[in-house]
Order: structure tokens, then C-alpha cells, then sequence
């Protein structure tokens, strides 16, 4: 996502910081390629033309040409208006009204509304509220099925819809009974089609006025780009929609959608799909990803979904045995295995401040199996192996890769990554690495 509107972006700016000193006319010359960079980005033209303008506007204003370093000044405002551009905070959901509660899902086929019914349900549980997933999609037993299946892997309630219901009644009845088992929230996956059509329009509009939902979310794919823009039209007029969640935003998504859609309904991106996974739905905050977009990273994100993924019981018996020098090929596995929780190691590396930009970092592609081969190896020693390296001779070796399906080499480059980090805890260990880390997060 983003990666080749970043590129451009990053070029214009270094072309400007070259300058020395700012004029309009090499302003005007770096924005003319700014504007290139979001049109090839896929960003509505519309948007292009009033972003630039206002940009231009403040770029030739003394707050830049009077500024020590007017390159970095022109970037903060480019960082500026393009977070006021996707909407400046975070929205979350409308869960007011009376209870329970009722979230609408709408779109086209092949979005993404039945993973995104099952991920905002896992996102709903964890902040304490109790879901009831309802399949209102009769065309598709499919839907229904996946929807069923998603519940079970995070033990959801969902209603049991069959193909011969009508979807009003399916609504209707859900709402009854999510009041008998104790729900709060109704997530509504409902029907969609190939394209937008007046009978998927009836069926929605009847539905929202039979319940009354509290949030109606489009959901669309982001690899469409301004298609997910106009389609976003089509269903806020007839729906009065409440935001967007935006699918697909890990694939090789241009980046246009999440710059448009704002601007032209005037409504939230609220959530964006960064995966198949049903953790892998995360709330759109614009000015993180007007920070990614500039090759700033996203430290907030990144340090969020490392709160989410520790342990912090674990952590502080962790701290405690680096202080003692007691770290184990135990401990290493399951540093790995939260490292591993918190998605993509790529993706990961590219929120950390600055590593965009560098040379060494730009073009690194981390294998995350490379994670789970690090614990087949480790879960093949013995737990007196485990726990003393030191006693993992040649035939060692051999066995451990055998039962883990690797070489000995393998084994061998574990083994040794395992000891440097060992000889880096020793180093560091009165420095309360533990807490500057974030507490319960190794750098590896």
C-alpha cells in the first residue's frame, strides 16, 4: 500500500531540499509533480486539484519561505493537508441508541463483508462487548456458512439464517433474540451483488428502516481505487452510510481510495483490512497514514499491536530472568511466537520511523516463515536442551534437525543468533532494556 505514491513523494522532496532556497516557481515545480504522484496513485482528480491548491497556498506563504529549512517545512505541510484530506482523527463506530446495538455491513460482492463481520466481531469482543453475528446473504448458502465457521474460531454467537428466510425477518428476529442470550451488538453481513442494482437497494433500505442500526459501514475493496469511490457514492445515497472499512489495504492497493473517499462523500474511513486474518483489522487513523505515505513510519500503530500481543505476565517473569542472565531457547521461542502475533514482519519493519527511507531496509523482504521454522527447531530439543544450550553437541544437531525437517545448518544459524543475543542481553542488561522496548518485545 502506498509504496509507489511514497517513492515519488519522497523524490520531489529531495529534489526541493536541494534547493537551498524555496521560490514559487520551483514550488510550483515540485508540486506539479506531487500532483502526477496522486493521479498515478489513483486519487480522484477532484481531489488532486483542491489538495495541490491548498498546499500551494501555504507552501509559498512566509511560514515556508521564511523558514530555516523550508524543505522539511513544505513535507510538514504535505503531512498536514493530507491528514486533513482522509478526515484528521480516528471515527469510531455509533454504538448509541438502544441496546442491542446493530452495525449494518453493505457492499458489492467480493469485498470483503463477511471477513470484515467476523474480524469486527473479534475487534468488538476483545473491547469487552458481546457480538451476535447474524447471515441476512440467503442468495449465497456460502456467506452463510463462512459466517458460521468465523464464529466458531472466536466463539461468536450467530444467528442461524437458512436460505429459504427473508432477509427483513432474518433482522427482525436477530435483534430478539441477541436481547435473550445477552448480546449488545448485532453485526449484519448483508447480501450483496456483482454491481449496484435498485432490488440490493430495496433490500437494504428495508432492512434499515425495519431496525433502525446504529452505524451502516460500506464495505470496499481498495484494489479498485476510484471505482471503491464511486461505489461509495451509490450506497451513501441511498443508505446515509456511517463510514467505510476498507479492504485489501495490504495487497498492491495504489492508495487512492483511502486519499478520495473522504473528500468526495464526506464520510469516515473508520477500519482498514490489512489481511486474511481475523486480527487484521485495524481502526484508520489518518495522520498514521499520512506518516506512512511521507516514509515517516507509524510508531503508534506499531507499538499498539505490540501491547495487544504481549503478555504482560509473561513479560514481567521475562525481565526478571534477563536480569539474571537466564534467558533459555524456551524464552528465545516464545519472544518469536508474539513477535509472530503481531503480523507481517515486513509490514512491521516498515512502521518503524525511518526505515522506509534507508538504503539498507528499503528493499529487505523478511520470510515470517522463517518464524515458524525458528520454533519447529526449537520445540525438537529436549526441555534439559531447551533450557542448557551449551549441551547441544554434533549428534544433537542431527537429531533436532531431523525431527524439525531442517538442515544442520539450520540448526547451527539458530543456535548461534541465539548466542549473540545472549552476549547483546549482557551488554545491555542494567539499562532497563526491558521497559525502553515496550516491555516484553525483543529486536529480533
Amino acid at each position: 500500500m502506498f509504496e509507489n505514491l511514497s517513492d515519488r513523494l519522497d523524490l520531489v522532496f529531495k529534489k526541493l531540499k536541494g534547493q537551498g532556497k524555496l521560490t514559487e516557481k520551483n514550488i510550483d515545480e515540485g508540486l506539479k509533480e506531487v500532483r502526477m504522484a496522486l493521479l498515478e496513485a489513483d486519487a480522484h482528480y477532484r481531489v488532486v486539484k483542491k489538495l495541490v491548491a491548498d498546499i500551494r497556498q501555504r507552501a509559498v506563504g512566509q511560514e515556508v519561505l521564511a523558514s530555516l529549512t523550508p524543505g522539511q517545512q513544505v513535507i510538514k505541510i504535505v503531512n498536514d493537508e493530507l491528514t486533513a484530506l482522509m478526515g484528521s482523527k480516528n471515527e469510531v463506530l455509533n454504538l448509541s441508541g438502544p441496546t442491542p446495538a446493530s452495525i449494518m455491513l453493505v457492499g458489492l460482492q467480493g469485498s470483503g463483508k463477511t471477513t470484515t463481520a467476523g474480524k469486527l466481531a473479534n475487534l468488538l469482543r476483545k473491547q469487552g462487548r458481546k457480538p451476535y453475528l447474524v447471515p441476512v446473504d440467503v442468495y449465497r448458502p456460502a456467506a452463510i456458512e463462512q459466517l458460521t465457521k468465523l464464529a466458531g474460531e472466536i466463539a461468536t454467537p450467530v444467528f442461524a439464517s437458512t436460505t429459504d428466510m427473508d432477509p427483513v425477518q432474518i433482522c427482525r428476529d436477530a435483534v430478539a433474540d441477541a436481547r435473550t442470550i445477552g448480546c449488545d451488538t448485532l453485526i449484519l453481513d448483508t447480501a450483496g451483488r456483482l454491481h449496484v442494482d435498485e432490488a440490493l437497494m430495496a433490500e437494504l433500505v428495508n432492512i434499515k428502516h425495519a431496525i433502525q442500526p446504529s452505524d451502516i459501514l460500506l464495505v470496499a475493496d481498495a484494489m479498485t481505487g476510484q471505482d471503491a469511490v464511486n461505489i461509495a457514492q451509490s450506497f451513501d445515497q441511498a443508505l446515509n452510510i456511517g463510514g467505510v472499512v476498507l479492504t485489501k489495504m495490504d495487497g498492491d492497493a495504489r492508495g487512492g481510495a483511502a486519499l478520495s473517499i473522504k473528500a468526495i462523500i464526506n464520510k469516515p474511513i473508520k477500519f482498514i483490512g490489512m489481511g486474511e486474518k481475523l486480527s487484521q483489522l485495524e481502526p484508520f487513523h489518518p495522520d498514521r497514514v499520512a506518516s506512512r505515505i511521507l516514509g515517516m513510519g507509524d510508531l503508534l500503530s506499531f507499538i499498539e499491536k505490540a501491547q495487544g500481543a504481549v503478555d504482560q505476565k509473561k513479560a514481567a517473569e521475562l525481565e526478571k530472568k534477563l536480569r539474571k542472565n537466564e534467558f533459555t531457547l524456551e524464552d528465545f521461542r516464545d519472544q518469536m511466537s508474539q513477535v509472530h502475533k503481531m503480523g507481517s514482519l515486513n509490514d512491521l519493519i516498515k512502521m518503524i520511523p525511518g526505515v522506509s527511507k534507508s538504503k539498507q531496509f528499503k528493499n529487505l523482504q523478511v520470510d515470517d516463515r522463517e518464524l515458524v521454522r525458528v520454533e519447529a527447531i526449537i520445540n525438537s530439543m529436549t526441555r534439559t536442551e531447551r533450557r542448557n544450550h551449551g549441551i547441544i553437541n554434533g549428534s544433537r544437531r542431527k537429531r533436532i534437525a531431523n525431527g524439525s525437517g531442517n538442515s544442520v545448518q539450520e540448526v547451527n544459524n539458530l543456535l548461534k543468533n541465539y548466542t549473540q543475543v545472549l552476549k547483546m542481553m549482557k551488554k545491555i542488561n542494567k539499562g532497563g532494556f526491558m521497559r525502553g522496548m515496550g516491555r516484553g518485545m525483543m529486536p529480533f
